[in-house]
């Protein structure tokens, strides 16, 4: 099914272009001529860097011709991954763990945190799960009370952190970017406002890490978990955790692995003397063949520059919504450029025929929570972004509800 070129007449993007070159980038990304994507907060295609490492890294992690592990491939790429990641947030290596997943490493916040009853953790009542139950089950298990805050405009804000936060507020946990609204939260602001007052304050970055430039120093962030799947467009499984220096000897080592002892290759010389860095908390072996992934895809956007890609996505983001906005939907991602991120949701009168709709004219994009959700990336056009609109205004079923 052959769909016209956009017609409408609200183009702040038409004649725009990224600070970097964009033809060379889609030629990384094969499925560009045949889809739309607009799903990377469900998670990210993987561009030909990607899978190049991931295939090298199977050739020296035992998939070779001679079967051998080539331990000195694998401690260069940890020391290169951890240094990466460690540019990108403006943290020091020894703050980053490599873990799986978001979930995991705010699991190991939650179990770590010197928290006693009484207590009280805060959370928007619009956080992704990942960022909820590990504070609930904290919750539980400590005697603390999980305040679940309305969001305030699409997330959470120091004016309605202010109003539930006391003296017994023990963290404060939030997601840069929020999954379903796309609401680009004000880390600094909440950070300095945690700080002041003596809270710890967790972050999840996998909706913003990779878009929009985050320093974790200049926010005041103590804790920083994310997966690698989505906006840092790396593979699945692999992800990582950021703890403030200072406030690795302040935690309860929950947990503890071959490796996250000082000495640990003196094997049989038990000790419990965990590492003095946040690799602590990586028990074991690592999933190299995912380091690898994630290593090449963060070159890549390094690369490009975080805050290039953020101005280019937000753009297209600010684009879409003109569209959908001239054409009556009813949208509920933050219209203010400094309040969203790549992502935006929008109702319709029926999300699933919707998105069979998109999906038929080779669309991909989501639904959540009953609204259609179009998450754009730095490869991503404005002539792909303003189909969305246009495919459902010609399929009849996205009216305003």
């Amino acid at each position: 099914m052959t769909l016209a070129a956009p017609t409408t007449t609200v183009r702040p993007t038409e004649t725009a272009a990224p600070a970097y070159d964009l033809g060379a980038l889609r030629r990384l990304f094969p499925h560009t001529e045949r889809t739309v994507y607009l799903n990377h907060a469900g998670s990210s295609p993987l561009a030909l860097p990607v899978k190049r490492a991931l295939a090298e890294a199977v050739e020296h992690t035992g998939g070779g011709d001679d079967g051998l592990w080539d331990m000195g491939w694998v401690d260069e790429l940890d020391a290169r991954l951890h240094a990466g990641i460690a540019g990108l947030i403006n943290a020091s290596p020894g703050e980053i763990a490599i873990v799986p997943n978001t979930g995991t490493a705010l699991n190991y916040v939650a179990l770590s945190l010197p928290a006693r009853p009484g207590q009280n953790i805060i959370v928007c009542d619009k956080e992704f799960p990942s960022n909820v139950y590990p504070w609930m089950n904290l919750a539980r298990r400590a005697g603390l009370e999980l305040r679940i805050v309305p969001m305030d405009g699409g997330g959470l804000t120091v004016r309605r952190l202010a109003e539930r936060a006391d003296a017994d507020t023990l963290l404060v946990a939030v997601s840069a970017v929020e999954f379903l609204t796309g609401f680009r939260t004000d880390v600094a602001a909440l950070g300095a406002f945690c700080r002041e007052r003596g809270i710890f304050f967790a972050v999840d970055g996998i909706q913003s890490l990779g878009h929009i430039p985050l320093d974790v120093r200049a926010a005041q962030v103590d804790f920083l978990g994310t997966g690698a799947l989505k906006s840092l467009m790396g593979p699945a499984g692999i992800g990582f955790l950021y703890i403030r220096r200072d406030l690795l000897d302040r935690l309860d080592m929950p947990i503890a692995g071959a490796t996250s002892v000082t000495d640990y290759l003196n094997w049989c010389n038990y000790h419990l003397d965990f590492r003095p860095e946040a690799a602590r908390y990586e028990l074991s072996t690592v999933n190299w063949i995912g380091m690898a992934g994630f290593d090449a895809s963060l070159k890549m956007l390094m690369d490009l520059g975080i805050a290039n890609i953020d101005a280019w996505t937000t753009r297209l983001a600010d684009g879409l919504m003109a569209d959908l906005a001239e054409r009556g939907f009813e949208i509920l991602t933050p219209r203010d450029p400094a309040g969203h991120g790549p992502i935006v949701s929008f109702a319709v009168s029926d999300p699933k025929a919707a998105l069979a709709e998109l999906a038929a004219h080779n669309v991909a994009a989501a639904v959540r929570e009953g609204y259609v959700r179009v998450s754009i990336h730095c490869y991503n056009t404005v002539d792909e972004v303003l189909r969305v609109a246009q495919i459902l205004d010609e399929y009849g079923g996205g009216q305003m509800k």
